[in-house]
């Protein structure tokens, strides 16, 4: 099969997409970890911005959002000047924060609605005891909306492997990249797409895994988060 003797340029491809992904899901999640505690804030400013960033980046498709980051950075000149640009002027450094980006506004809906699904008496008895409300949510509410979340963002997570496909949209190799390159080179069409499909199915199980051991071992006895 012609697909083996382009193994070495296909692992290439995986790696680029497994960066990309690991930097996209790890990045995001401290994004949305700061995000839902800004919408949980008493600051009604804060709160709309958060309103206003998750709206926009949930109701635009991601590949308009890596193009406006890829091509669009460059045209504002206080960009260029900044410590910004050592990532921006790099495709891996747009593809990755476009997709953190895109992350964090969906994993904050998800914590969101996680955090809201806490049982009022464990909130109340936080208060009880003398907490104060961030440490209540840090030691209580949070470890317990994690939990809770789990299922969710794991989708989540595939999601952005999935999405790491549209990064061959501005000349990185990613699988995705390395598939169209190949098929342009030996005309090999099925073959090399039926092959990259199979390799997201295999990534997605892997995925799929890990999160269901993560949590098996979240609803242990002792388990703080």
């Amino acid at each position: 099969m012609m697909v083996f003797h382009y193994l070495p340029e296909i692992a290439n491809g995986v790696l680029i997409t497994l960066i990309l992904m690991l930097f996209s899901i790890g990045i995001g999640l401290l994004l949305a970890i700061l995000m839902t505690v800004c919408s949980d804030s008493d600051t009604f400013l804060l709160k709309k911005l958060m309103t206003v960033v998750t709206f926009f980046i949930r109701g635009t498709p991601l590949l308009v959002q890596i193009y406006l980051i890829y091509y669009g950075a460059g045209q504002f000149e206080w960009i260029r000047h900044s410590v910004l640009w050592l990532a921006l002027r790099q495709p891996m450094g747009c593809a990755i924060i476009a997709l953190s980006l895109n992350s964090a506004c969906y994993t904050t809906i998800i914590l969101q609605g996680a955090i809201r699904s806490v049982p009022d008496s464990e909130v109340s008895a936080c208060a009880a005891i003398g907490m104060s409300k961030w440490m209540a949510f840090r030691r209580i509410i949070f470890p317990r909306a994690f939990r809770i979340a789990l299922p969710a963002y794991s989708n989540e997570v595939i999601m952005i492997l999935k999405g790491t496909s549209l990064a061959s949209t501005i000349t990185l190799l990613d699988l995705m990249g390395v598939t169209q390159q190949l098929i342009a080179q030996t005309y090999a069409t099925i073959q090399f797409y039926i092959a990259a499909g199979v390799i997201y199915l295999l990534l997605n199980a892997c995925i799929s895994v890990v999160f269901r051991k993560l949590y098996r071992w979240s609803h242990i006895p002792g388990f703080s988060g």
